[in-house]
C-alpha cells in the first residue's frame, strides 16, 4: 500500500505552530518593516521547521510585488557565473526568483530589446553588470519605465543609481607593487575589454604603480586583450614572440592569465621560474590552472547579493521604490591572493 503523500505546509499551519496571527506569517514572508525582531525569528523559526515555501502567486495578488528581479549581462564568463551565483543565493534567502537575460551592448537594438522585455515583465528590480551597467540608453529605459535598478561596478555616472563595486584602479596598483616588490622591473599587461570601464581603470592602477617605483612603461609589452582566454593566449603570444621577453605578465582578469599560462607553457617558459603570471578576480579559474594563480580577489558572488539586498530593501520600504532610485553606493574590499604562478624573477630585469 503506498504512503500517502505528506500535504505541503501553509501558512495557517506556520502561524500555530509559531503562535502569531496569519498577518504576521504573512508581514515575515514579505519582509515588511515594524516586526519585532523577536516575533521574526519565531515564524522564520517556524517556517524552516515545516519546510513551508510561500506561494509566488499568492504573494504577487497580495500586494503590489511580483517576486522577480532581473539581472541582465553580457558574454558568458566566470565572472558572471559568480555574479549568478551571488544573487541566486540572496535571492532565494529574500523569497524572490531571478530572471536572468544576456544582452549584447553592442547592438544598436539593446536598449529597445530591454524595453520589450520590461513590458512583458513585472519586474521589481535588476541587477545590470558590466559594461552594461555603463549603457546610458539602457539606464534611462530603466527611469523612464520606473523600474529600480542597481550597477555592479560602474564607472561612469556613479550618481545615477545605486551601485556596487570595488575599487578596480587601487587592486591593479596594489597588484602591479607586488611584482616589483619581489624584484620585477620588466612587466607585461595585457588589457581588458575596452568597453568595459574596469579596463581603463586597471591599466591606470598598473601605470601609475610603474611610474611611482621609478620604472618605465615599455609597450612592446602591453597587448589588448578581452576578459577571454583566449585573447589572453594570443597577446601573451605576441608578447613572447620577441626578445627581451617580461620576467612577469600581469593579466586583466582570470580567465586572460589562464591564457597566459598557456602561451608560457608552449613556449616553453617555467612558471614562475621564468615567467610570474598575475590575474584579476580570483574566480574558479584561477585554482583550477597549474600553477595555481596569485591574483586580487573580487568578492564577486557578496558585491551581486550586495546588489539584490539593495534591491529588496527598496521594495520592503512602504510604497516600495518603483520611482525612488536615490544613489546608495557600496564599495566592497578586495585582496591580493598570493599562490604559486609568482616569484622572484630568476634573472635580474632591466631598469
Amino acid at each position: 500500500m503506498l504512503e500517502k503523500k505528506r500535504s505541503r505546509a501553509t501558512i495557517d499551519d506556520v502561524a500555530e505552530r509559531a503562535s502569531v496571527s496569519i498577518k504576521t506569517v504573512s508581514r515575515v514572508m514579505n519582509q515588511e518593516p515594524n516586526v519585532r525582531e523577536k516575533t521574526r525569528d519565531k515564524v522564520l523559526k517556524a517556517a524552516k521547521e515545516l519546510n513551508y515555501q510561500p506561494n509566488l502567486s499568492a504573494r504577487m495578488l497580495a500586494g503590489d510585488r511580483s517576486y522577480l528581479l532581473g539581472m541582465l549581462y553580457d558574454t558568458p564568463s566566470n565572472y558572471n557565473n559568480d555574479i549568478q551565483v551571488g544573487a541566486l543565493a540572496r535571492c532565494r534567502e529574500g523569497g524572490y526568483n531571478l530572471v536572468v537575460d544576456q544582452c549584447d551592448p553592442e547592438t544598436d537594438d539593446v536598449a529597445q530589446k530591454v524595453d520589450q522585455m520590461l513590458a512583458q515583465s513585472n519586474l521589481d528590480g535588476v541587477v545590470l553588470t558590466a559594461p552594461l551597467c555603463d549603457h546610458q540608453p539602457l539606464l534611462d529605459i530603466l527611469k523612464d519605465r520606473g523600474v529600480p535598478f542597481v550597477r555592479v561596478t560602474p564607472m561612469i555616472n556613479l550618481e545615477q543609481g545605486p551601485c556596487v563595486y570595488m575599487d578596480d584602479y587601487q587592486a591593479a596598483y596594489d597588484m602591479t607593487s607586488y611584482l616589483v616588490s619581489l624584484g620585477h622591473k620588466d612587466i607585461g599587461f595585457i588589457k581588458g575589454h575596452p568597453g568595459h570601464g574596469s579596463a581603463a581603470m586597471r591599466y591606470k592602477g598598473f601605470c601609475d604603480a610603474l611610474k611611482a617605483h621609478g620604472l618605465r612603461l615599455k609597450e612592446d609589452f602591453v597587448k589588448q586583450g578581452f576578459y577571454s582566454y583566449r585573447s589572453g593566449m594570443a597577446a601573451a603570444e605576441e608578447i613572447f614572440a620577441d626578445a627581451p621577453r617580461p620576467t612577469a605578465v600581469f593579466a586583466s582578469d582570470d580567465d586572460m592569465a589562464a591564457g597566459v599560462e598557456a602561451a608560457a607553457h608552449k613556449y616553453g617558459l617555467e612558471i614562475p621560474a621564468q615567467l610570474s603570471v598575475v590575474g584579476f578576480d580570483d574566480t574558479p579559474i584561477a585554482e583550477v590552472i597549474w600553477p595555481q594563480l596569485t591574483t586580487i580577489r573580487q568578492p564577486i558572488p557578496e558585491m551581486a547579493g550586495a546588489a539584490v539586498q539593495l534591491l529588496i530593501e527598496g521594495k520592503s520600504r512602504k510604497g516600495g521604490a518603483k520611482s525612488d532610485n536615490a544613489t546608495q553606493n557600496i564599495l566592497i574590499d578586495f585582496e591580493l591572493v598570493e599562490r604559486e604562478s609568482s616569484s622572484a624573477p630568476a634573472i635580474a630585469s632591466s631598469s
